[in-house]
């Protein structure tokens, strides 16, 4: 298939409208489901979990014997998102994540060995809407990428508040998520004989207001605490980048300035999560709707930066780190962008 060709097959329009085909094999049907499963329970679920847990604790009989320990059992568990995880292999090999995979598809692209007696700070880029290269990549067992690079174990790293989310909390701490937090990076990076592979996403929910078709902009400039947390520990750090992570969701217009951007930006500073306004296809059309469109991704891991260890690196060490951290994604980018950019004259943005 040519680089960059949609990967929806040829459906019938009908007032503007582009449906899905009756007759497609069942295996395209299961990935579209896995991304419906996906979007129901990381994006709706979230949504409505408290206000059903509240429903089913005072308006059923007996949903508080559930609701009320499970409740009690999240405020006593609130920390274990900073000290490690609890992965849980069977999670990982869902084959829920490898119809996920194929629904794009996404691939993952090993560049140099990584020797598992140290610790690493993987930087993935961009952010997208929903990040889902990274996800697929290091949250699930889908490409094997702990035999990838034999002796590493993966953890990405989250924003906290996830874990307050029941449910959703005990299934991103089964795939090995953990916060994001200096605490919980610090805990991982730490670790001693190495063999940690923390997966930070440093443009965080800001740069997925940046995340349109055809650009890659990348929020770096002003990105320098986990630069600093993997000096303090010693840890190499990873250029990662997801080709095609800005296809797969269009969004609103919303550039610096406008009011759309504005009111963005305040949401996101009150509640840590962008509100942006994206849109895909939908289950039996291709033309709008919530879900992601299929358009390959492409996660291409990079070398490791080596890191000396510094208990409190001076402002100049921990610029210079930095620098050299935004020159290797830069350098990422360029090295494989004709190969896995859907348009390989698109450039990158250091903002």
């Amino acid at each position: 298939m040519p680089k960059g060709k949609l990967l929806e097959k040829d459906g019938k329009r009908v007032l503007g409208v582009e449906f899905a085909p009756t007759h497609l094999p069942l295996e395209r049907r299961l990935q579209t489901a896995s991304i419906i499963a996906w979007f129901l329970i990381m994006i709706a679920w979230p949504l409505v979990s408290y206000p059903v847990f509240f429903y089913a604790t005072f308006f059923t009989q007996h949903g508080y014997l559930f609701t009320i320990p499970y409740l009690i059992w999240i405020y006593a568990d609130k920390q274990q998102c900073n000290k490690g995880g609890r992965k849980v292999g069977w999670t990982r090999r869902w084959k829920l994540w490898d119809h996920y995979r194929d629904y794009f598809p996404i691939k993952l692209v090993k560049t140099v060995d990584l020797p598992p007696g140290q610790n690493y700070l993987f930087g993935s880029h961009p952010h997208g809407i929903l990040c889902s290269g990274a996800f697929s990549t290091f949250a699930t067992d889908s490409h094997e990428v702990e035999k990838l690079f034999p002796g590493l174990s993966f953890s990405v790293l989250t924003l906290e508040i996830n874990f307050l989310l029941p449910l959703i909390r005990d299934l991103i701490l089964g795939l090995g998520v953990c916060s994001a937090t200096r605490e919980s990076m610090n805990y991982l990076l730490s670790r001693p004989g190495g063999g940690v592979a923390a997966v930070l996403i440093p443009g965080g929910a800001p740069e997925s207001l940046d995340s349109h078709p055809g650009s890659y902009v990348v929020q770096l400039k002003n990105k320098k605490g986990f630069i600093k947390v993997a000096m303090q520990n010693g840890a190499s750090l990873v250029p990662v980048f997801s080709f095609g992570e800005t296809e797969i969701f269009d969004q609103l217009a919303n550039p610096k300035g406008s009011f759309l951007r504005t009111i963005q930006d305040k949401l996101q500073q009150m509640f840590q999560i962008a509100p942006a306004a994206f849109h895909g296809r939908g289950v039996f059309q291709y033309s709008f709707g919530p879900l992601p469109r299929r358009r390959a991704i492409t996660t291409v891991v990079g070398a490791p930066i080596p890191v000396k260890k510094i208990a409190q690196p001076t402002l100049e060490e921990l610029n210079a780190m930095h620098q050299r951290y935004v020159d290797a994604v830069v350098e990422l980018f360029y090295k494989h962008r004709d190969e896995y950019a859907h348009d390989p004259t698109h450039v990158i943005a250091i903002v």
